[in-house]
Protein backbone atom coordinates (compact mmCIF):
# COMPACT_ATOMS: atom_id res chain seq x y z
CA UNK A 1 0.00 0.00 0.00
CA UNK A 2 1.76 3.21 -0.80
CA UNK A 3 1.87 6.54 1.32
CA UNK A 4 0.35 9.25 0.39
CA UNK A 5 1.22 12.98 2.02
CA UNK A 6 -0.35 16.55 1.00
CA UNK A 7 3.13 18.29 -0.17
CA UNK A 8 2.92 22.23 0.23
CA UNK A 9 5.60 22.47 -2.12
CA UNK A 10 3.08 21.22 -4.59
CA UNK A 11 0.04 21.75 -2.78
CA UNK A 12 -1.22 18.75 -3.72
CA UNK A 13 -2.34 15.39 -1.80
CA UNK A 14 1.08 13.34 -3.70
CA UNK A 15 2.21 9.41 -3.73
CA UNK A 16 5.06 9.24 -1.23
CA UNK A 17 8.00 8.57 -3.38
CA UNK A 18 11.32 8.26 -1.48
CA UNK A 19 14.74 8.99 -3.46
CA UNK A 20 16.15 5.42 -1.57
CA UNK A 21 13.41 3.10 -0.41
CA UNK A 22 16.16 1.58 1.67
CA UNK A 23 17.28 5.45 3.31
CA UNK A 24 14.15 7.33 4.52
CA UNK A 25 15.49 10.63 5.84
CA UNK A 26 13.05 13.01 7.60
CA UNK A 27 13.79 16.25 9.37
CA UNK A 28 11.39 18.48 11.91
CA UNK A 29 12.14 21.61 13.23
CA UNK A 30 12.50 21.14 17.11
CA UNK A 31 12.27 23.82 19.77
CA UNK A 32 13.82 26.99 20.45
CA UNK A 33 14.58 26.42 23.94
CA UNK A 34 13.40 29.76 26.01
CA UNK A 35 10.08 28.96 27.74
CA UNK A 36 8.73 25.23 28.68
CA UNK A 37 6.87 23.88 25.81
CA UNK A 38 2.65 24.11 25.19
CA UNK A 39 -0.12 22.15 23.95
CA UNK A 40 0.55 24.09 20.22
CA UNK A 41 3.81 22.57 20.06
CA UNK A 42 2.81 19.36 21.30
CA UNK A 43 0.90 18.80 18.03
CA UNK A 44 3.74 18.72 15.75
CA UNK A 45 5.29 16.08 18.54
CA UNK A 46 2.61 13.82 17.79
CA UNK A 47 1.79 14.03 14.54
CA UNK A 48 5.21 13.36 13.02
CA UNK A 49 6.27 10.82 15.42
CA UNK A 50 3.12 8.86 14.14
CA UNK A 51 4.85 9.78 10.32
CA UNK A 52 7.78 8.49 12.04
CA UNK A 53 6.12 4.80 13.22
CA UNK A 54 4.23 4.42 9.73
CA UNK A 55 7.70 4.84 7.89
CA UNK A 56 9.47 2.81 10.06
CA UNK A 57 6.68 -0.18 9.59
CA UNK A 58 6.92 0.62 6.12
CA UNK A 59 10.56 0.95 4.96
CA UNK A 60 13.88 -0.83 5.89
CA UNK A 61 15.82 2.40 7.31
CA UNK A 62 14.52 5.92 8.17
CA UNK A 63 16.49 8.58 9.54
CA UNK A 64 14.41 11.13 11.89
CA UNK A 65 16.23 14.28 12.57
CA UNK A 66 14.53 16.74 15.43
CA UNK A 67 16.57 20.04 16.18
CA UNK A 68 16.99 21.77 19.17
CA UNK A 69 17.46 25.58 18.81
CA UNK A 70 19.80 26.48 21.99
CA UNK A 71 20.99 30.34 20.48
CA UNK A 72 18.57 32.66 19.58
CA UNK A 73 17.31 35.95 20.57
CA UNK A 74 14.21 34.76 22.73
CA UNK A 75 16.73 32.10 24.65
CA UNK A 76 18.96 35.25 25.30
CA UNK A 77 15.90 37.85 26.63
CA UNK A 78 14.82 35.56 28.27
CA UNK A 79 17.57 34.19 30.19
CA UNK A 80 17.92 38.47 31.11
CA UNK A 81 14.31 38.26 32.26
CA UNK A 82 15.07 35.44 34.40
CA UNK A 83 18.63 36.46 35.27
CA UNK A 84 20.35 33.22 34.84
CA UNK A 85 22.93 32.07 32.03
CA UNK A 86 21.74 31.06 28.53
CA UNK A 87 23.41 27.79 29.33
CA UNK A 88 21.31 27.11 32.82
CA UNK A 89 18.50 28.14 30.48
CA UNK A 90 18.55 26.17 27.93
CA UNK A 91 19.10 23.02 29.57
CA UNK A 92 16.79 23.50 31.78
CA UNK A 93 13.88 23.70 29.08
CA UNK A 94 15.35 20.83 26.85
CA UNK A 95 15.37 18.80 30.25
CA UNK A 96 11.53 19.99 30.50
CA UNK A 97 11.32 18.86 26.55
CA UNK A 98 12.63 15.11 26.63
CA UNK A 99 9.86 14.91 29.61
CA UNK A 100 7.32 16.17 27.77
CA UNK A 101 8.32 13.95 24.63
CA UNK A 102 8.40 10.78 27.06
CA UNK A 103 5.00 11.72 28.43
CA UNK A 104 3.33 12.11 25.25
CA UNK A 105 4.40 8.53 24.46
CA UNK A 106 6.74 9.79 21.44
CA UNK A 107 9.66 7.74 20.35
CA UNK A 108 12.95 9.33 20.42
CA UNK A 109 14.42 10.60 16.59
CA UNK A 110 17.87 8.83 15.37
CA UNK A 111 19.31 12.45 16.04
CA UNK A 112 18.18 15.37 18.48
CA UNK A 113 21.22 17.93 16.94
CA UNK A 114 21.63 21.31 19.19
CA UNK A 115 22.67 23.77 17.43
CA UNK A 116 25.47 24.95 19.40
CA UNK A 117 27.21 22.21 18.20
CA UNK A 118 27.46 23.07 14.66
CA UNK A 119 28.45 26.56 14.54
CA UNK A 120 31.45 25.57 12.53
CA UNK A 121 29.53 23.98 9.76
CA UNK A 122 26.85 26.83 9.89
CA UNK A 123 30.32 29.11 8.87
CA UNK A 124 31.17 27.01 6.05
CA UNK A 125 28.11 27.03 4.53
CA UNK A 126 27.80 31.11 5.00
CA UNK A 127 31.53 31.17 3.21
CA UNK A 128 29.85 28.93 0.87
CA UNK A 129 26.59 31.80 -0.30
CA UNK A 130 29.82 34.35 -0.43
CA UNK A 131 31.84 32.77 -2.63
CA UNK A 132 29.03 31.56 -4.92
CA UNK A 133 27.62 35.53 -4.80
CA UNK A 134 24.41 34.67 -3.39
CA UNK A 135 25.94 35.92 0.32
CA UNK A 136 26.93 39.55 1.37
CA UNK A 137 28.35 41.42 4.63
CA UNK A 138 28.05 44.50 5.79
CA UNK A 139 28.84 45.92 9.48
CA UNK A 140 29.90 42.32 10.67
CA UNK A 141 26.15 41.29 9.65
CA UNK A 142 26.11 38.88 6.91
CA UNK A 143 22.56 38.56 4.91
CA UNK A 144 21.38 36.01 1.96
CA UNK A 145 20.20 38.14 -1.19
CA UNK A 146 16.97 36.84 -1.92
CA UNK A 147 16.39 38.82 -5.43
CA UNK A 148 19.56 36.11 -6.40
CA UNK A 149 17.33 32.96 -6.11
CA UNK A 150 14.23 32.95 -8.30
CA UNK A 151 12.53 30.27 -6.73
CA UNK A 152 12.05 32.24 -3.03
CA UNK A 153 8.45 32.08 -2.98
CA UNK A 154 7.34 28.92 -4.47
CA UNK A 155 6.82 26.92 -0.92
CA UNK A 156 4.22 29.87 0.35
CA UNK A 157 2.69 29.81 -3.62
CA UNK A 158 2.74 33.99 -3.26
CA UNK A 159 5.23 36.04 -4.78
CA UNK A 160 7.62 38.08 -2.93
CA UNK A 161 5.88 41.36 -2.40
CA UNK A 162 3.03 39.14 -0.73
CA UNK A 163 4.63 37.05 1.11
CA UNK A 164 6.43 40.82 2.95
CA UNK A 165 3.27 42.39 3.87
CA UNK A 166 1.85 41.91 7.09
CA UNK A 167 5.09 39.66 8.12
CA UNK A 168 7.35 39.78 10.66
CA UNK A 169 10.23 40.50 8.60
CA UNK A 170 13.50 42.04 9.91
CA UNK A 171 14.03 46.14 9.42
CA UNK A 172 17.50 47.03 8.63
CA UNK A 173 19.43 49.53 6.88
CA UNK A 174 22.43 46.79 6.75
CA UNK A 175 20.02 45.25 4.06
CA UNK A 176 20.19 46.09 0.81
CA UNK A 177 16.77 44.77 -0.13
CA UNK A 178 14.25 44.56 2.86
CA UNK A 179 13.63 40.60 2.03
CA UNK A 180 17.03 39.94 2.46
CA UNK A 181 17.96 37.62 5.58
CA UNK A 182 20.52 37.35 8.02
CA UNK A 183 23.23 34.06 8.11
CA UNK A 184 25.16 35.93 10.85
CA UNK A 185 24.86 38.43 12.90
CA UNK A 186 27.08 40.21 15.62
CA UNK A 187 26.90 39.97 19.49
CA UNK A 188 26.80 41.98 21.95
CA UNK A 189 29.74 41.68 24.73
CA UNK A 190 27.39 39.75 27.21
CA UNK A 191 26.20 37.73 24.88
CA UNK A 192 26.82 34.28 23.45
CA UNK A 193 29.19 34.62 20.65
CA UNK A 194 31.52 32.58 18.59
CA UNK A 195 34.80 33.38 16.34
CA UNK A 196 33.83 34.09 12.34
CA UNK A 197 35.80 35.07 9.42
CA UNK A 198 33.25 38.55 10.13
CA UNK A 199 33.64 38.82 13.95
CA UNK A 200 32.21 37.53 16.89
CA UNK A 201 28.93 37.06 16.87
CA UNK A 202 26.09 33.99 16.22
CA UNK A 203 24.20 32.63 13.19
CA UNK A 204 20.87 33.34 12.43
CA UNK A 205 18.25 31.07 12.96
CA UNK A 206 17.34 30.08 9.74
CA UNK A 207 20.92 29.09 8.54
CA UNK A 208 20.50 26.42 11.73
CA UNK A 209 18.21 23.63 10.11
CA UNK A 210 20.26 24.03 7.07
CA UNK A 211 23.45 22.85 8.34
CA UNK A 212 22.40 20.21 10.45
CA UNK A 213 20.27 18.63 7.78
CA UNK A 214 22.61 18.69 5.80
CA UNK A 215 24.86 16.86 8.08
CA UNK A 216 22.09 14.08 8.95
CA UNK A 217 20.19 13.43 5.76
CA UNK A 218 22.65 14.89 2.86
CA UNK A 219 21.59 18.09 0.31
CA UNK A 220 18.54 16.71 -0.43
CA UNK A 221 16.19 14.13 1.58
CA UNK A 222 12.50 13.11 1.20
CA UNK A 223 10.54 15.35 3.86
CA UNK A 224 10.90 18.46 5.85
CA UNK A 225 7.99 18.93 8.90
CA UNK A 226 6.94 21.26 11.06
CA UNK A 227 3.68 23.89 11.71
CA UNK A 228 2.15 25.76 9.61
CA UNK A 229 3.58 29.22 10.87
CA UNK A 230 7.11 27.90 9.60
CA UNK A 231 6.48 27.98 5.91
CA UNK A 232 7.31 31.65 6.06
CA UNK A 233 10.18 32.96 6.52
CA UNK A 234 11.53 29.98 8.24
CA UNK A 235 10.98 27.52 5.55
CA UNK A 236 11.40 29.54 2.33
CA UNK A 237 14.54 30.64 4.04
CA UNK A 238 15.81 27.47 4.54
CA UNK A 239 15.18 26.22 0.79
CA UNK A 240 16.34 29.05 -0.70
CA UNK A 241 20.14 29.29 1.42
CA UNK A 242 20.31 25.15 0.85
CA UNK A 243 19.78 24.68 -2.52
CA UNK A 244 22.49 27.99 -3.30
CA UNK A 245 24.80 26.46 -1.16
CA UNK A 246 24.72 23.08 -2.45
CA UNK A 247 23.73 23.66 -5.95
CA UNK A 248 20.53 21.26 -5.80
CA UNK A 249 17.67 21.30 -7.56
CA UNK A 250 15.70 20.74 -4.26
CA UNK A 251 16.09 20.33 -0.78
CA UNK A 252 13.26 18.25 0.75
CA UNK A 253 10.96 16.76 -1.51
CA UNK A 254 7.74 16.58 0.64
CA UNK A 255 7.16 19.67 2.84
CA UNK A 256 4.59 18.89 5.68
CA UNK A 257 3.13 20.94 8.07
CA UNK A 258 0.66 20.62 10.90
CA UNK A 259 -2.48 23.59 11.58
CA UNK A 260 -2.62 25.65 15.06
CA UNK A 261 -4.25 24.62 18.21
CA UNK A 262 -6.77 26.89 19.09
CA UNK A 263 -8.83 27.98 22.14
CA UNK A 264 -12.32 29.12 21.80
CA UNK A 265 -11.45 29.58 18.30
CA UNK A 266 -8.39 31.49 19.06
CA UNK A 267 -4.56 30.40 17.95
CA UNK A 268 -2.89 29.43 21.27
CA UNK A 269 -0.19 31.92 21.71
CA UNK A 270 1.59 34.09 23.92
CA UNK A 271 0.47 37.19 22.65
CA UNK A 272 -3.15 35.99 23.52
CA UNK A 273 -2.46 34.98 27.15
CA UNK A 274 -4.13 31.34 26.62
CA UNK A 275 -0.72 29.26 26.60
CA UNK A 276 -0.89 26.21 28.63
CA UNK A 277 1.71 24.42 29.15
CA UNK A 278 2.05 20.49 28.72
CA UNK A 279 4.53 19.90 31.69
CA UNK A 280 1.46 21.48 33.56
CA UNK A 281 -0.86 18.53 32.96
CA UNK A 282 1.50 15.96 33.89
CA UNK A 283 0.86 14.95 37.53
CA UNK A 284 -2.87 15.64 36.74
CA UNK A 285 -3.79 13.82 33.62
CA UNK A 286 -2.23 10.71 32.00
CA UNK A 287 -0.24 11.71 28.82
CA UNK A 288 -2.28 9.09 27.08
CA UNK A 289 -5.10 11.41 27.16
CA UNK A 290 -3.19 14.25 25.84
CA UNK A 291 -1.68 12.28 23.06
CA UNK A 292 -5.63 10.96 22.27
CA UNK A 293 -6.65 14.48 22.12
CA UNK A 294 -3.86 15.86 19.92
CA UNK A 295 -4.37 13.75 17.30
CA UNK A 296 -8.01 13.79 17.75
CA UNK A 297 -8.60 16.00 14.30
CA UNK A 298 -6.49 15.73 10.94
CA UNK A 299 -3.09 17.27 11.07
CA UNK A 300 -4.25 20.18 8.27
CA UNK A 301 -7.25 20.93 10.36
CA UNK A 302 -7.00 23.43 13.20
CA UNK A 303 -7.90 21.37 16.59
CA UNK A 304 -9.89 23.68 19.30
CA UNK A 305 -8.70 22.61 22.86
CA UNK A 306 -10.99 22.39 25.15
CA UNK A 307 -12.27 20.21 28.46
CA UNK A 308 -15.17 18.78 26.11
CA UNK A 309 -12.11 17.15 24.26
CA UNK A 310 -9.77 16.23 26.81
CA UNK A 311 -13.09 14.09 28.75
CA UNK A 312 -13.64 12.52 25.74
CA UNK A 313 -10.76 11.31 25.23
CA UNK A 314 -9.94 10.09 29.03
CA UNK A 315 -13.60 8.50 28.79
CA UNK A 316 -12.15 6.43 25.49
CA UNK A 317 -9.17 5.57 27.40
CA UNK A 318 -10.99 4.38 30.20
CA UNK A 319 -13.56 1.99 28.12
CA UNK A 320 -10.43 1.18 26.25
CA UNK A 321 -8.38 0.24 29.37
CA UNK A 322 -10.86 -2.09 31.16
CA UNK A 323 -9.88 -5.05 27.62
CA UNK A 324 -6.28 -4.54 28.44
CA UNK A 325 -3.93 -7.12 29.87
CA UNK A 326 -0.68 -8.05 30.55
CA UNK A 327 -0.88 -11.39 28.64
CA UNK A 328 -1.38 -9.23 25.12
CA UNK A 329 0.72 -10.88 22.02
CA UNK A 330 1.57 -7.96 19.93
CA UNK A 331 1.30 -8.39 16.04
CA UNK A 332 1.98 -6.77 13.21
CA UNK A 333 -0.94 -4.49 12.72
CA UNK A 334 -2.52 -5.29 8.90
CA UNK A 335 -2.52 -2.36 6.16
CA UNK A 336 -6.32 -2.32 5.97
CA UNK A 337 -6.40 -1.66 9.47
CA UNK A 338 -3.43 1.04 8.36
CA UNK A 339 -5.44 2.84 5.44
CA UNK A 340 -6.22 5.44 6.68
CA UNK A 341 -2.86 6.76 7.87
CA UNK A 342 -1.55 5.93 4.57
CA UNK A 343 -3.94 8.58 3.14
CA UNK A 344 -2.37 11.60 4.93
CA UNK A 345 -1.61 10.69 8.50
CA UNK A 346 -5.43 10.37 8.50
CA UNK A 347 -5.82 9.73 12.79
CA UNK A 348 -9.70 10.64 13.06
CA UNK A 349 -10.17 7.98 10.50
CA UNK A 350 -7.91 5.48 12.39
CA UNK A 351 -9.03 6.12 15.36
CA UNK A 352 -12.61 5.23 13.93
CA UNK A 353 -10.99 2.05 13.20
CA UNK A 354 -9.87 1.18 16.80
CA UNK A 355 -13.37 1.82 17.82
CA UNK A 356 -14.45 -1.15 15.67
CA UNK A 357 -11.72 -3.47 16.76
CA UNK A 358 -12.75 -2.81 19.88
CA UNK A 359 -16.32 -3.53 19.37
CA UNK A 360 -14.68 -6.87 18.40
CA UNK A 361 -12.69 -7.18 21.12
CA UNK A 362 -15.26 -6.39 24.03
CA UNK A 363 -17.00 -9.79 22.61
CA UNK A 364 -13.63 -11.74 23.25
CA UNK A 365 -12.22 -11.21 18.86
CA UNK A 366 -8.99 -10.03 17.96
CA UNK A 367 -7.88 -8.75 21.55
CA UNK A 368 -4.61 -8.89 20.41
CA UNK A 369 -5.36 -7.14 17.14
CA UNK A 370 -7.04 -4.02 18.70
CA UNK A 371 -4.22 -3.34 21.37
CA UNK A 372 -1.50 -4.13 18.51
CA UNK A 373 -3.61 -1.42 16.23
CA UNK A 374 -3.41 0.84 19.69
CA UNK A 375 0.56 0.80 20.34
CA UNK A 376 0.90 1.31 16.58
CA UNK A 377 -0.02 4.59 17.52
CA UNK A 378 1.67 5.28 21.00
CA UNK A 379 -1.62 3.89 22.87
CA UNK A 380 -2.36 1.24 25.91
CA UNK A 381 1.14 1.71 26.03
CA UNK A 382 0.51 2.01 30.17
CA UNK A 383 -0.36 -0.93 32.42
CA UNK A 384 -3.56 -0.52 34.65
CA UNK A 385 -2.23 0.34 37.63
CA UNK A 386 -0.16 3.37 36.00
CA UNK A 387 -3.40 4.67 34.04
CA UNK A 388 -5.23 4.57 37.56
CA UNK A 389 -2.98 6.45 39.24
CA UNK A 390 -3.99 9.49 37.55
CA UNK A 391 -7.57 9.42 38.00
CA UNK A 392 -8.02 11.96 41.00
CA UNK A 393 -10.84 13.16 43.05
CA UNK A 394 -11.94 16.91 42.31
CA UNK A 395 -10.09 19.09 44.41
CA UNK A 396 -11.66 21.01 47.42
CA UNK A 397 -12.09 24.49 46.60
CA UNK A 398 -15.12 26.68 46.82
CA UNK A 399 -16.99 28.42 44.33
CA UNK A 400 -16.21 32.00 45.85
CA UNK A 401 -12.68 30.98 45.72
CA UNK A 402 -12.76 30.11 41.92
CA UNK A 403 -14.48 33.25 41.06
CA UNK A 404 -12.03 35.79 42.41
CA UNK A 405 -9.57 33.81 41.27
CA UNK A 406 -11.27 34.13 37.53
CA UNK A 407 -11.39 38.08 38.58
CA UNK A 408 -7.99 38.45 39.46
CA UNK A 409 -6.60 36.65 36.09
CA UNK A 410 -9.04 38.81 34.17
CA UNK A 411 -7.75 41.47 35.74
CA UNK A 412 -4.49 40.30 34.84
CA UNK A 413 -4.92 39.50 31.05
CA UNK A 414 -6.51 43.32 31.11
CA UNK A 415 -2.83 44.30 31.93
CA UNK A 416 -1.55 42.36 29.67
CA UNK A 417 0.33 40.13 32.25
CA UNK A 418 -0.23 37.02 30.72
CA UNK A 419 2.99 35.48 33.30
CA UNK A 420 0.39 36.19 36.23
CA UNK A 421 -2.71 35.33 33.70
CA UNK A 422 -1.16 32.09 33.03
CA UNK A 423 -0.05 31.40 36.99
CA UNK A 424 -3.65 31.82 38.06
CA UNK A 425 -5.05 29.29 35.37
CA UNK A 426 -2.14 26.81 36.45
CA UNK A 427 -3.47 27.13 39.97
CA UNK A 428 -6.44 26.52 39.43
CA UNK A 429 -5.64 23.68 37.23
CA UNK A 430 -3.72 22.64 40.42
CA UNK A 431 -6.82 22.37 42.56
CA UNK A 432 -8.94 20.31 39.45
CA UNK A 433 -10.65 23.15 37.98
CA UNK A 434 -10.33 23.83 34.09
CA UNK A 435 -11.38 27.20 32.55
CA UNK A 436 -11.73 28.29 29.26
CA UNK A 437 -12.32 31.99 27.84
CA UNK A 438 -15.60 32.38 25.32
CA UNK A 439 -17.36 34.85 23.74
CA UNK A 440 -15.22 37.29 25.76
CA UNK A 441 -16.95 35.73 29.39
CA UNK A 442 -14.48 32.83 31.19
CA UNK A 443 -17.01 29.54 32.53
CA UNK A 444 -15.18 26.73 34.46
CA UNK A 445 -15.81 23.32 35.39
CA UNK A 446 -14.10 21.09 37.92
CA UNK A 447 -12.29 18.29 36.04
Amino acid sequence: MDIFLTNNLTNKKEKFIPKNEKKIGMYVCGPTVYDDPHIGNGRPLVIFDILFRLLKDKFESVTYVRNITDIDDKIIKSSKDQKISEKELTNKIISSFFEDCKYLSCEEPTYQPKATEHIDLMIKMINELINKGYAYINKEHVYFEVKKFSDYGKLSNKNLNDLISGSRVEVSENKKSSEDFVLWKPSNSNEPSWDSPWGKGRPGWHLECSAMSKKFLGEEFDIHGGGMDLIFPHHENEIAQSRCANDTKFFAKYWIHNAFITMSNEKMAKSQGNILKIKDFRKKISGQVLRLALMSAHYKQPLDWNDKLLNDCQATLDKWYRLYALNIKIIRVPSEILKPLYQDLNTPGYIANLHKLYEKANKGEDKDLFVSACRFIGLLNEDKEQWENYRKNKASISENEIKDKIKLRNKARENKDFNEADKIRNELFDKGVLIEDENGKTIWKFK
